[in-house]
């Protein structure tokens, strides 16, 4: 194995590693950690919390050593990216000063899908392949994700996002779609839904986020933390991607060195690492809890009984809370059920979306 091999492996180690001790509420201090049988544990002595700040101090001395010698990942231009992550179908609108990267195929009742946070429309792949023979798939990059790049003004709220989901349908003069969408995809086609209600005829909510007590995955949270994330715009170590797309699927033993290829490549588009950490240090999006009454199309959410980002019961809150919802659950997937077992959910997705 090559020394950049190594290098990078240590990166993702060291990391990874710092993500559990700088994520915390405070890092330098120590909390009170619950035992097993659910007592609290008394305040550790000044001596153990000294012991921990040195822990710290001495993982991100070593980290910037590993850097030194493994090199810091640059930022990829997309004149590399674009004969990777475009086809034929690939088109760019200007909506709101960006150059929107989206596709348009197939024909029949419109279907709009929307990914996930450090996704890209690659994530509906197979569910486009299936449905193009009968329906006409609009997917698209949402701005600080994929192709589309960052936003100038970087405002990454969920209701910016709708906003340019909205203006996408207008351009493509479509009056009215279905819409699904993953994670963040899920609360954005909640968002369009409230917004612009008129413009949903029927919703898909895959492991949606969007309601409150949802404690973020561990690198997101590392986004949030000051000087940690002012290193994640440019260490992005291939081995941390790939734990976190394993950490997205039920099975691990599904995610392929392609898709990982994929993860890693679009999170080194020119701006996107730096627009991930201004998502979670900006203005952050009000729950939704209270205005789920107030979808009034019929909705499907499709969660896997794995996923350990938004676990399965915030799916049996949304079907309490969205008047009518059907709830599926695929007992062995993940996170990412669309794109995990794309038969099954495509399968239901379909059904639901083809009544009347």
């Amino acid at each position: 194995m090559t020394t950049a091999f190594w290098g990078e492996e240590a990166v993702g180690w060291v990391t990874t590693g710092l993500i559990r001790q700088c994520t915390r509420t405070n890092p330098w201090a120590w909390s009170r950690p619950r035992a097993y049988d659910g007592a609290v544990n008394e305040p550790r002595p000044a001596a153990s919390r000294g012991r921990r700040a040195l822990r710290v101090f001495l993982g991100i001395l070593l980290l910037l050593v590993v850097l030194l010698a493994s090199g810091i990942r640059r930022d990829v231009p997309m004149s590399e990216l674009l004969p990777l992550y475009t086809s034929d179908a690939s088109r760019f609108v200007d909506i709101e000063g960006m150059q929107v990267h989206y596709r348009d195929e197939g024909s029949g009742p419109p279907l709009l899908l929307i990914h996930g946070t450090s996704s890209s429309l690659h994530t509906w792949d197979a569910w486009t392949e299936a449905l193009t023979s009968h329906r006409r798939v609009v997917r698209l990059d949402l701005p600080g994700f994929g192709l589309t790049g960052p936003a100038p003004d970087r405002d990454y709220r969920a209701a910016r996002f709708a906003r340019v989901a909205a203006a996408l349908l207008d351009h493509l003069q479509i009056p009215q779609a279905d819409v699904a969408g993953n994670s963040l995809g899920g609360r954005v086609a909640v968002e369009l839904a409230l917004a612009h209600p008129d413009k949903v005829r029927r919703l898909v909510l895959v492991d949606a986020a969007g309601l409150s007590g949802q404690s973020p995955p561990p690198i997101f949270r590392l986004a949030q933390t000051p000087v940690a994330n002012r290193l994640l715009t440019v260490i992005s170590p291939r081995v941390l991607v790939r734990a976190n797309v394993e950490q997205v699927y039920g099975d691990p033993s599904r995610v392929t060195e392609a898709l990982v290829d994929r993860y890693h490549a679009v999170l080194l588009r020119e701006g996107n690492r730096q627009a991930l950490v201004d998502r979670f240090t900006g203005p952050r999006d009000p729950d939704l809890d209270d205005r789920l009454d107030e979808i009034r199309v019929p909705t499907l959410l499709q969660w896997g009984a794995r996923d350990v980002w938004i676990p399965l019961e915030f799916g049996r809150r949304f079907e309490r809370g969205i008047a009518g919802a059907e709830l599926r659950v695929y007992d062995q997937l993940g996170h990412v059920p669309m794109e995990e077992d794309p038969d099954a959910t495509v399968r239901d997705a379909d059904a639901f979306l083809s009544r009347e």
